[in-house]
C-alpha cells in the first residue's frame, strides 16, 4: 500500500509538522456511530507515536501509519491532496474518491483551520 502526497498537501502539512516535532502521521479510520466497519470515515492525524497495531505505509513524504486490520478497506495506491478552496485534505485513488473532505487533527486535537 502506497500513499503519494501532492506538493500542496506537503506544503500544508509542513506548517503543522514543524509545530509538533517528533510526531507521526496517522490515517485514522473512524468507525464510531457508522453502523458498519465498511462505512468508516478517514481522518489524517498528527500523533505522538504509532500504535503497535498500526503498520507503516510507503509514501513520498513522511511515514503514515494505519491500523493493520483496516488496511483491507483501502486501495493499494492512494493520493493525499490539499484543496485550498475548502481548506481540507482529500484522500483519493485511481478508482475512487475515498474522502473528499478529510479532516486533519493535530497533536493537540484541534482541527486544521
Amino acid at each position: 500500500m502506497e500513499i503519494r502526497f501532492t506538493e500542496e498537501a506537503k506544503t500544508k502539512l509542513e506548517e503543522q509538522v514543524k509545530c509538533y516535532p517528533g510526531t507521526v502521521l496517522e490515517l485514522y479510520y473512524d468507525i464510531d456511530d457508522c453502523g458498519c466497519v465498511v462505512n468508516g470515515v478517514t481522518e489524517l492525524r498528527l500523533v505522538e507515536k504509532a500504535e503497535e497495531t498500526e503498520g507503516a505505509l510507503q509514501t513520498n513524504y513522511l511515514p503514515v501509519f494505519l491500523e493493520k486490520k483496516y488496511q483491507v478497506f483501502f486501495d493499494d495506491e492512494m493520493t493525499i491532496d490539499f484543496v485550498k478552496k475548502y481548506s481540507c485534505f482529500q484522500l483519493k485513488s485511481p478508482n475512487q474518491m475515498l474522502n473528499p473532505r478529510m479532516r486533519f487533527i493535530n497533536n493537540d486535537q484541534s482541527a486544521l483551520r
